[in-house]
């Protein structure tokens, strides 16, 4: 059983009973709840993309440990193409859902811990690669959901973690013959409440001393000890009263779904170990994360919705009738160029990746376009809601709800004042789905996901050779 079903998927979703907090109330149901149905709803696209013959060369893999089909979420990059495919999952996903597939962030973390699993045996002789290896034989041949989370909650930022409450960043409390307890919480995670497993890496590159805070592992969803809060906005509410979720901007998939997951003494089993107390391991773990992270993030996932917008944002110009003007043209134009930038950085990124560290078989997106995909997709994305947001108008804020169509009281006032090139209804349908993005969550989502800008500032300027720029520079001044 390499590639599940959707009703295989649901089935077995339908078994989880994670301890979920939701608006002040508990979660009893995953499939029933308003909120959390559209996570699911969400990843069962992704399984019925996933068994369509049309995307079978994007979604789907040859498992370099079996030699079986399986979904490419929970593939091992094997040479560059592995890389670009990757990037193009990311991108039709987001493009079929308009939100989060949710096999994303564990699905970049596996490249990392295969490599670095790999290095550490190598190199001081743990035994980490076999049971990641064995880790990842599982979850292919059960075709799981995998969440992934790095990002813990910090506390005091301006404190390492030793300085303040040992609980703001995932941690070791004891070591037993078998297996290790862990506290702390991870923030942001997306989707993982309705994931089968959650791969936890270290959220800061650690420093001698802190060595418990060098902890990577796997723990199914629903552990004794695991409790998850989900998020909680606007949209939350929209989605949780909503009587018929047609009026909703993406009725069937909805936002993108966090939760913050705190670890209360929970046990994990050795075998579920990849990492415990490495420090000088920590930071190739995070870089061999974020490279992958971004360029799938910032150049496929979001050029993906940029796609989307960019659709909606045609239409609504051809619905008020704006469409051949020369600054719409123009606007549009501009948006497409956004787009198209950041997705030269992704292909880019996987067109000069490289096996990395040499011998481990594992391939890597390059690092400096990585970062530039995401970089560009920070500013980028920004912009082209801006520009979606002029052409669409006010409206996108001040429309009243498409209901008041079927209010008879005042159904004709509606139709007769809010039809333009079409009638109300479609227009009022359209502008609903731009008001979920330039008037939602997605700006500060796409610039903080996988790293602020100055996060990808901070690394180009690292790994540039400024060196080797300068000799060139004074080679040609004659100096």
């Amino acid at each position: 059983m390499a590639i599940i079903t959707v009703d295989e998927y649901r089935e077995r979703i339908s078994k989880l009973k994670p301890r979920l907090f939701i608006g002040g109330k508990k979660v009893e149901k995953l499939l029933d709840h308003p909120i959390t149905r559209g996570v699911i709803e969400a990843t069962a696209k992704v399984y019925e993309l996933t068994l369509d013959p049309q995307y079978s060369d994007i979604m789907t893999a040859k498992s370099h440990l079996t030699d079986e089909t399986i979904s490419r979420s929970l593939h091992i990059h094997q040479n560059c193409q592995d890389i670009e495919k990757r990037l193009e999952m990311a991108r039709l996903s987001s493009q079929k859902l308009g939100t989060c597939n949710y096999r994303c962030p564990g699905n970049e973390m596996l490249p990392g811990l295969a490599a670095t699993t790999w290095e550490m045996d190598k190199d001081i002789g743990t035994e980490y690669q076999k049971r990641f290896t064995e880790y990842l034989s599982y979850v292919q041949k059960e075709d799981l959901v995998v969440s992934g989370s790095v990002t813990d909650t910090k506390g005091d930022r301006s404190k390492r973690p030793l300085d303040q409450d040992p609980d703001s960043y995932v941690h070791v409390k004891e070591k037993r013959s078998d297996g290790i307890i862990v506290s702390g919480a991870k923030q942001h995670a997306t989707g993982a409440y309705a994931a089968d497993e959650h791969l936890i890496l270290p959220g800061l590159s650690c420093r001698k001393g802190e060595e418990d805070y060098a902890v990577a592992f796997a723990i199914p969803n629903g552990s004794e000890g695991i409790t998850y809060i989900g998020q909680y906005n606007p949209y939350s509410i929209e989605r949780e009263h909503a009587d018929d979720i047609r009026y909703i901007g993406n009725p069937i998939y909805g936002q993108r779904e966090t939760s913050l997951i705190i670890f209360d003494h929970v046990f994990v089993p050795w075998e579920r170990v990849f990492m415990c107390g490495e420090i000088e391991y920590t930071q190739r773990f995070i870089t061999r994360f974020a490279k992958t992270h971004r360029m799938n993030c910032g150049g496929a996932c979001k050029v993906g919705f940029i796609d989307l917008i960019i659709g909606a944002t045609q239409l609504i110009a051809e619905y008020h009738g704006l469409s051949r003007a020369s600054h719409i043209v123009q606007k549009i134009t501009r948006m497409i160029q956004l787009s198209n930038t950041s997705l030269a950085c992704a292909i880019a990124a996987a067109h000069l990746g490289k096996e990395e560290p040499i011998g481990s078989g594992v391939f890597m997106p390059d690092e400096a376009m990585s970062n530039l995909a995401k970089l560009n997709t920070n500013e980028g994305f920004w912009e082209v809601m801006a520009f979606a947001g002029d052409i669409a108008g006010g409206i996108a804020v001040t429309m009243p709800g498409e209901m008041e169509l079927e209010n008879p009281e005042i159904k004709e006032y509606v139709s007769k004042y809010l039809k333009s090139a079409v009638p109300a209804k479609k227009r009022m349908r359209m502008v609903k789905f731009l008001q979920n993005w330039v008037a939602g969550l997605h700006g500060v989502g796409t610039s903080q996901g996988a790293g602020p800008s100055q996060n990808e500032m901070l690394v180009l300027y690292r790994i540039t050779d400024l060196k080797g720029k300068k000799k060139m520079a004074q080679e040609l001044a004659n100096i």
